[in-house]
């Protein structure tokens, strides 16, 4: 083997090497996600997400995302009080650090799904794909609750 076929096998190797750690890293093993559920909304109106997401690992993650086949946008929002008026506005990402619990509530932190795929109603569940800065994707069932449901788990 002569010099430039070493330099390319060490080029290949470190390209793997680099792929094995990517993955590595990408695993969701520390988180939980759990109560995830959608507040359906008639007509193609807007419908917020809503989840609680556990870090059990000692490292902050960064929830920079979410998708779905049975919508055609989902962003994360955040809903907050002004000088004693609502205001919601889209959130590029969001840190859950290590040993924490985040969760999406109406006024807070939730997902906004638009338009959505197919006909869907009260009962029916979907999964939505939640994604990290690291690369690490969660596939959550979430359930789709009447207009007027609230969250079932507390």
């Amino acid at each position: 083997m002569n010099r430039r076929d070493r330099r390319f096998n060490s080029l290949g190797l470190a390209i793997l090497w680099s792929i094995w750690a990517a993955a590595a890293v990408a695993q969701p093993a520390a988180l939980e996600v759990r109560d995830a559920w959608i507040r359906w909304l008639p007509a193609d109106l807007p419908s917020g997400g809503y989840l609680t997401v556990i870090n059990h690992g000692d490292a902050s993650v960064r929830l920079v995302g979410a998708s779905s086949l049975d919508y055609g946008e989902i962003s994360i929002h955040r809903s907050s009080e002004h000088d004693g008026n609502m205001q919601m506005a889209m959130v590029d990402s969001i840190a859950v650090p290590g040993h924490t619990t985040l969760v999406f509530a109406a006024q807070g932190y939730h997902l906004m799904l638009l338009r959505p795929k197919k006909v869907l109603k009260p009962g029916d569940h979907v999964t939505i794909v939640l994604k990290f800065f690291s690369g690490a994707s969660v596939a959550t069932q979430f359930e789709l609750r009447p207009p007027d449901a609230g969250d079932a788990s507390h």
